[in-house]
């Protein structure tokens, strides 16, 4: 007796991607792929949900999206969703994690309150100190780290120098635009110089003629975001210094140093103008400045159910803000070794990161301690539009090189240094911990959205609706940048998705190659602060987890303000003002 050979349904399972996967147009394509990102915004802007219950529910709808419209198998599309969610916690969550740890450490020690004395002793106007904390030193930060991390230490600095919650998430957000296109140590543009083969340092030089005409405006911004017209009315001089020596340092150091270096210089260069400004000129309504930030942080405290002070372990939110009599009286008493002391976690995660990502040898050495995995049931499954398997489907677990375990490591020396104990240590830990269980689930879900997106093709397929503009591309190539950033949280992400669709684009349009590819760099730049991971990382800081809908449209209408002025600087850049160009 034979046996029929027995008949199954075929579930195919290689995919590759195609532009046109809905009615043969790519018009219809890249408005049915908007649909995962407006589905972010809409939840979280207008409906004001939680940031994770966005996240999931976009999730949902970029797999629909994948599978429905775009071809792709559920079993692939959920199993991107898992490898996105997998690096949305390490390493970027790692690295906020590590970073908060880091801060609440210094908290629990009592030195905090010599750190903010020291600020006080620069300027004692929080206008000011906005300037020197959220721009010039976490400028600093994004130059060495980057990953969020500026964002996390500087908005609990700003919180303990007495900011309110909301406020002092919208202006770290906003100061941590200045630095992104050379942060992680040029990582974005070297990432744009190896997919595209245009030498990273002609791209760096590039995107010095483009980011430093925001930066330039950047404080005065923050300015006005921390203190209204009448703040830029009383301290617009040592904005435009500190703004002009950041600008003209990242155009030098840019065009004739070192990408690497770009922002350390440009961030160094910002802090020293305002110390030394500060020497001889002092603005004025100090005062109402202290009154009004006051009422406000009282006002939203109480919104949110939180006590004015807390113990040690409390959210950000719930952080001590001290009188400016009594830092007043602190910062008198200060002697040199104890500002020495207080400075000690941020001088030692500036020379570890200096030694990290600059000597060579010690960068290689940790990068070789990687550990490669391809995704289990997603690699070589998933094909690029070329046809060949995509790179991307290999997670790398940079246990060893993360800022994050170097956030870590230096954690645990501030706790020897400052006397903590490892039992303290570890109740930071588990405080912090709890406290970002939410934020722990946003992130991933985020970045599960955007692997969804980028594997079955919606991400590119966006980008090429937008590249088939033509001449008038260079006026629009920067909202690539923007959107690959919001989406992702990553410049250096950004990059890796639309650098060399930029450079395809440039050629077929006759316009100059590395402008555009600069351009991606520069407008993703603006995207960071909208993006949902960053959102994320901010209301954690500052103790409101659950309303980044309200730190979204605080934000929200700078960011397209910013985008609107890179996208007509870089269309002028490609005809009148091709001058401004290296």
């Amino acid at each position: 007796m034979t046996t029929a050979p027995a008949t199954a349904l075929t579930v195919p399972t290689e995919f590759r991607p195609e532009l046109t996967p809905v009615g043969g147009s790519l018009t219809l394509s890249a408005l049915v792929a908007l649909l995962p990102l407006v589905t972010v915004f809409v939840t979280l802007g207008v409906l004001r949900w939680k940031a994770h219950w966005a996240g999931l529910t976009a999730v949902a709808v970029a797999v629909l999206v994948a599978s429905l419209a775009f071809g792709m198998p559920v079993h692939l599309a959920a199993l991107s969703a898992t490898q996105g969610a997998a690096f949305g916690l390490f390493p970027i969550m790692w690295i906020v994690f590590t970073a908060i740890l880091l801060y609440q450490v210094t908290v629990r020690s009592g030195r905090f309150e010599d750190l903010r004395a020291t600020f006080h002793l620069i300027s004692d106007d929080p206008r000011i100190q906005a300037i020197i904390i959220a721009f010039c030193f976490g400028g600093l930060l994004e130059a060495l780290a980057g990953f969020g991390a500026p964002v996390a230490i500087t908005g609990v600095m700003l919180m303990a120098l007495g900011f309110s919650p909301l406020r002092a998430a919208a202006v770290v957000l906003l100061a941590n635009t200045a630095p992104v296109a050379f942060g992680a140590v040029g990582t974005p543009i070297i990432t744009a110089g190896t997919l595209t083969g245009i030498p990273y340092h002609e791209i760096g030089a590039y995107v010095g003629h483009q980011t430093p005409v925001l930066a330039a405006f950047v404080p005065l911004l923050l300015v006005l975001m921390a203190g209204g017209r009448g703040g830029v009315r009383e301290t617009w001089p040592v904005a435009v210094v500190v703004g002009l020596t950041f600008a003209l340092a990242q155009w030098f150091a840019a065009t004739y140093v070192s990408v690497e270096l770009t922002d350390i210089i440009a961030s160094l260069a910002g802090l020293a103008a305002a110390v030394l400004f500060l020497k001889v000129w002092r603005p004025q309504g100090r005062e109402t400045a202290l009154a009004t930030m006051q009422v406000e942080r009282e006002r939203e405290l109480a919104s949110v159910g939180a006590p004015a002070s807390g113990g040690t372990g409390t959210p950000p939110a719930d952080a001590h803000a001290a009188s400016a009599d009594e830092l007043g009286r602190r910062s008198r008493d200060l002697t040199g070794g104890r500002i020495v002391m207080a400075l000690f976690p941020y001088l030692l995660v500036i020379a570890v990161f200096g030694v990290v990502k600059l000597v060579t040898p010690v960068k290689t050495w940790l990068v070789g301690t990687d550990v490669k995995v391809p995704w289990p049931g997603l690699s070589g499954e998933v094909l690029t539009l070329k046809g060949t398997p995509s790179a991307a489907t290999t997670y790398t677990l940079p246990w060893l090189s993360s800022p994050g375990t170097m956030l870590l490591l230096c954690s645990l020396v501030v706790t020897a240094v400052y006397a903590v104990g490892m039992r303290g240590w570890g109740a930071e830990a588990w405080a912090v911990a709890h406290r970002m269980r939410w934020a722990f689930l946003t992130v991933a879900s985020m970045l599960a959205l955007a692997y969804v997106m980028n594997f079955s093709g919606q991400t590119i397929v966006i980008g090429t609706w937008i590249a088939g503009t033509g001449a008038l591309f260079a006026y629009l190539s920067p909202t690539l940048g923007w959107i690959g950033t919001a989406v992702t949280g990553s410049d250096t992400s950004a990059n890796a998705l639309f650098a060399t669709l930029q450079q395809s684009a440039a050629q077929t349009a006759g316009i100059d190659p590395t402008l555009l590819v600069a351009s991606n760099t520069s407008g993703g730049v603006v995207g960071k602060m909208i993006s949902p991971q960053n959102l994320t990382i901010a209301a954690t800081s500052v103790g409101l987890l659950g309303r980044e809908a309200d730190i979204l449209r605080k934000v929200l209408p700078w960011s397209v303000g910013l985008i609107l002025a890179m996208c007509l600087l870089v269309g002028l850049q490609s005809t009148v003002l091709s001058w401004m160009l290296p």
